[in-house]
């Protein structure tokens, strides 16, 4: 419990989704459609068809698993939680799973899969840390780095929950875009009707 006092953002978020990884399914459940939508969105800007995927802080696997629905060659998914790594290879035994962390990628090789993609992690962490995990995931990709996170106004359930974890909800929400821009030399946004959207940076 006192990790989740702990000043160590990393830590303290680590702490909070090994506790949760048992009932993080019934989130999952709740925002499947939500994210069947999104994959829809992206596959009619880029046909996923035969592409590879590398999805970083995979959680429960669920993101990924949409993904591969949609005709991926091959999906991967890593996270720093080994409760969730549990949790999203007993859910999706045809993807592999792995335990990593976000922050260190240098066990994945450059150029590894088409895609690299990250599922509302990236507000969880500060700018530093976002910046660190934005150049390691381009380099690991072959095409696109897709980032699914907030875009627009949330409701306040999400503001609690935020608040809770102690992300950068507010300050990403604001600046995440220009972030991206600062790594890649072509992004683009695709927004939903949720408040959330698909960051695009471009290899």
């Amino acid at each position: 419990m006192l990790s989740y006092f702990s000043s160590n953002e990393h830590k303290r978020a680590k702490f909070i989704f090994d506790t949760i990884a048992p009932i993080y399914g019934l989130i999952d459940r709740k925002t499947q459609d939500d994210y069947k939508k999104m994959v829809a969105m992206l596959n009619e800007d880029i046909p996923l068809k035969g592409l590879s995927a590398l999805d970083v802080g995979t959680g429960t696997g669920s993101w990924i698993a949409t993904l591969k629905s949609f005709g991926l060659s091959e999906a991967h998914g890593i996270d720093f939680s080994e409760k969730m790594i549990a949790e999203a290879t007993k859910k999706h035994p045809g993807i592999t799973f792995s335990h990593s962390d976000a922050l260190h990628l240098k066990t994945v090789n450059d150029n590894s899969f088409d895609i690299v993609t990250a599922s509302f992690v990236m507000h969880g962490m500060k700018k530093e840390a976002r910046a660190v995990v934005l150049t390691g995931m381009k380099r690991v990709a072959r095409r696109y780095v897709i980032i699914q996170d907030f875009y627009q106004a949330s409701n306040p359930f999400i503001y609690m929950l935020e608040w809770l974890e102690r992300s950068d909800y507010p300050y990403f929400k604001k600046h995440f875009a220009d972030e991206m821009k600062g790594i890649f030399a072509e992004t683009k946004i695709l927004t939903a009707h949720n408040g959330n959207g698909l960051y695009l940076g471009m290899i």
